[in-house]
């Protein structure tokens, strides 16, 4: 695993063994950020379920002016700290340690973000409990992006309840990615 482009481009990212993370690949990120490429530089970025940092940390290096991490595993805490700070993009970041359905109404006291990214971990409808957050919020700025990684039959019936339209959808082989704008 390793950022694809930008300032820290190249540079490989550390992992923990095992199945407690799943990392975005580097394929289905770069396919990520090529259809949000126009929209990174200078946003303020907000990875929910951070795991390593990876996405968080593509944001940071293709120009994004701060990006913010939420993670409650302590370990993946530690791992995204080494991940900034090999990169040297920590002087833009910031770390929240805690579970996401918790923090998220804490963050409400910051500046909206351009672009929340979640990448919760599948079948547990996570994405749909910080989805509902995030609708009764101020946390999504005026024209901001949710962008959800899930499982591809992850079942997003409810999305227009929640006051989002879907903007754009790719489905991978083992995951998908879902862009949500606020209607109207």
């Amino acid at each position: 695993m390793r950022v694809i482009a930008g300032t820290a481009r190249s540079m490989p990212l550390r992992t923990l063994k095992g199945m407690d993370i799943r990392p975005t690949t580097d394929r289905t990120k770069e396919t990520l950020f090529n259809i949000i490429q126009f929209r990174i530089p200078g946003c303020r970025f907000l990875d929910l379920f951070s795991g390593t940092g990876a996405i968080g940390i593509e944001a940071l290096s293709r120009g994004a002016s701060k990006a913010f991490f939420v993670e409650r595993d302590r370990k993946h805490q530690n791992l995204i700290k080494e991940n900034l700070d090999y990169t040297k993009l920590g002087d833009r970041a910031v770390l929240r340690g805690g579970d996401v359905l918790q923090v998220l109404p804490r963050l409400e006291s910051e500046e909206p973000f351009d672009i929340i990214f979640m990448d919760p971990p599948f079948g547990k409808s996570l994405e749909k409990d910080a989805l509902k957050i995030i609708s009764d919020s101020t946390l999504l700025a005026d024209g901001g992006l949710v962008i959800i990684e899930a499982a591809p039959d992850t079942d997003f019936s409810y999305i227009s309840d929640y006051g989002f339209e879907i903007e754009n959808q790719r489905v991978y082989t083992k995951s998908s990615h879902l862009f949500l704008r606020r209607k109207g």
